[in-house]
């Protein structure tokens, strides 16, 4: 009752089969309910979002790896904490950059509690590393609780949306569209 990942394969006679790749259980490492669609990369494997679940119950990046008998093998690759810096909730798809890094956002988390964008970066060993690269702030001008994911555009800027937040429509804001600009420190301009 957690979410699955499935794939659909055309028959003859224009029918669908399904086939569940993963089923989410929520046993204290995996996660569960998956809300977004999912990516590939290169060498096949399916990288994916879920809004509960993992470590601390806060929502996983997950990664489903194909084997050779036809099976999908799943790997959590980051537990969102929700500790006060940390996100919680990501609800949306993933990206990559040309690097092999993941970026994406969560719903809720952050240094505010209403949402961050991240990045997680793979390390030697098979490994992941995440780095919050922004947190939204409740403060009357800026989004809260982006649901949607981020995009690159050609200089390396990364643009999204936030449900809720802004300017207008007090008290919960009708929402945002928001640039995040790289500086040279390593750090990132909203």
């Amino acid at each position: 009752g957690y979410g699955t990942v499935f794939e659909l394969t055309p028959t003859a006679g224009g029918g669908w089969t399904e086939t569940v790749l993963h089923s989410f259980n929520n046993n204290g490492t995996d996660g569960a309910n998956p809300r977004a669609g999912l990516i590939f990369d290169a060498a096949g494997n399916l990288y994916g979002t879920t809004s509960y679940g993992g470590t601390y119950g806060a929502g996983t990046v997950f990664e489903l790896t194909p084997e050779a008998g036809g099976g999908w093998t799943e790997k959590v690759l980051y537990s969102f904490n929700n500790n006060g810096t940390d996100g919680a909730n990501p609800r949306a798809s993933l990206i990559f950059d040309a690097a092999g890094n993941l970026y994406g956002t969560t719903s809720n988390g952050g240094a505010y509690k209403v949402g961050t964008v991240f990045e997680l970066t793979p390390t030697a060993g098979g490994g992941w590393t995440e780095k919050v690269l922004y947190s939204f702030n409740n403060n009357g001008t800026d989004g809260v609780y982006p649901e949607a994911g981020v995009i690159f555009d050609a200089a390396g800027n990364l643009y999204g949306a936030s449900e809720e937040g802004g300017t207008y429509c007090a008290p919960f804001g009708c929402g945002t569209v928001f640039e995040l600009t790289p500086t040279a420190g390593g750090g990132w301009t909203e």
